[in-house]
């Protein structure tokens, strides 16, 4: 077995599942095309990105607009075979030449929604794209305009066909973001959703990193956790497992199947969620639980008033800042519970376990000692 057994790789290959691509990936896609138009006069198609991690995929175009000074082109998003509620969603990006030095300028258009709480990575106000996809976005207008004598400073007006409707079988009305869905996506690739075979995956790398004489693993939620562990403790990718939501399937699988040491690594609302006792994080099956939050910050000193503004708090991030604004540990302290949770699960067994909670750029949050 390679070392990419426990990776989302080796789930896709024991499935047989088709990825997809992120609305991020489209969008960046259509970005490319469309900025390519409005400087040659002719659209690309397919148009080719290329992915943070490097893979390069062709997209067709289902939209063409050229006008004076700016240019429209749409990809139809392909989910593979996730059940992705924004599957088939047509993603439009129009591309209008701004003056030099305006660089790229990001809009919502219909059924992208925009910001109106904190506690997301983006300003209140702001279109809902996320960094990543805003990141590949300039890259690519950077290149196009390298390419074809560009200025590279552009308006870039993401609209999805529909996208106010789909959002409603989403979280983002819940989440203040109002009008339309996100534009999302750290990799640009959708991996299809699979219990059995993510857990399987699981403890195939488990059983890999031990064969391969490693004592210390660690179960991260996803890329940006993987990185952190690597800049932390500079574990090889053997020693990575991806967990996604499956904390559960990584702490009973460890139990049965000791390390001397497991680090869990990953964003702090998930975190929060295996503090607060659930060993399943996708937020279809658990939600993290303010009131808890609002626990722990007494018990690092907050007052009542601040408890009671993390009680309401819009996401755990709006929780967690709140915190850090005045100097409540609520990082730490969530860390140092989800330990904790995460030594009750292992039953005595023979492993010491921390805990580094991360924000969305993978800066560290909170972090427990080794147990």
């Amino acid at each position: 077995m390679g070392e990419s057994e426990g990776s989302r790789d080796a789930q896709l290959k024991h499935t047989g599942l088709r990825p997809g691509w992120t609305t991020g990936a489209c969008a960046t896609a259509a970005a490319t095309a469309a900025y390519t138009a409005l400087l040659t006069g002719d659209f690309p198609d397919p148009v080719t990105i290329t992915l943070p991690k490097g893979q390069t995929p062709a997209f067709a175009i289902g939209v063409e607009e050229l006008a004076e000074g700016r240019a429209t082109a749409g990809v139809v998003k392909d989910a593979g075979d996730d059940p992705d509620v924004t599957h088939g969603a047509l993603v439009r990006v129009t591309v209008r030449k701004l003056p030099p030095g305006s660089g790229v300028v990001f809009r919502a258009g219909p059924g992208v929604g925009t910001v109106t709480l904190p506690g997301l990575p983006l300003d209140v106000g702001e279109p809902a794209i996320n960094p990543v996809p805003r990141g590949m976005i300039r890259d690519h207008i950077a290149q196009v305009a390298a390419e074809h004598r560009g200025s590279g400073d552009v308006e870039v007006t993401v609209s999805v066909d529909d996208g106010e409707e789909i959002a409603r079988s989403t979280w983002n009305p819940r989440l203040g973001i109002l009008g339309g869905l996100s534009i999302l996506g750290t990799t640009g690739v959708v991996v299809p959703y699979s219990c059995s075979a993510w857990i399987d995956s699981i403890r195939r790398g488990v059983d890999v990193a031990r064969a391969a004489g490693h004592t210390h693993v660690a179960g991260c939620t996803g890329s940006t956790s993987e990185k952190t562990v690597v800049s932390e403790y500079g574990l090889p990718e053997i020693a990575l497992l991806d967990m996604g939501d499956f904390a559960g399937a990584v702490l009973k699988y460890v139990r049965r199947h000791p390390v001397d040491r497991l680090t869990v690594c990953g964003g702090f609302a998930k975190l929060s969620k295996l503090a607060a006792g659930h060993l399943d994080l996708h937020s279809a099956r658990s939600q993290v639980d303010k009131p808890f939050l609002a626990g722990l910050a007494r018990r690092g000193g907050a007052d009542e008033a601040l408890a009671a503004e993390v009680a309401v708090a819009n996401t755990g991030l709006a929780a967690l800042q709140l915190c850090l604004a005045r100097g409540v540990p609520l990082g730490d302290l969530v860390a140092v519970a989800a330990r904790d949770e995460a030594l009750s699960v292992l039953r005595g067994a023979p492993v010491a376990v921390d805990v580094i909670c991360i924000d969305r750029a993978g800066t560290v949050v909170g972090r427990s000692s080794v147990r």
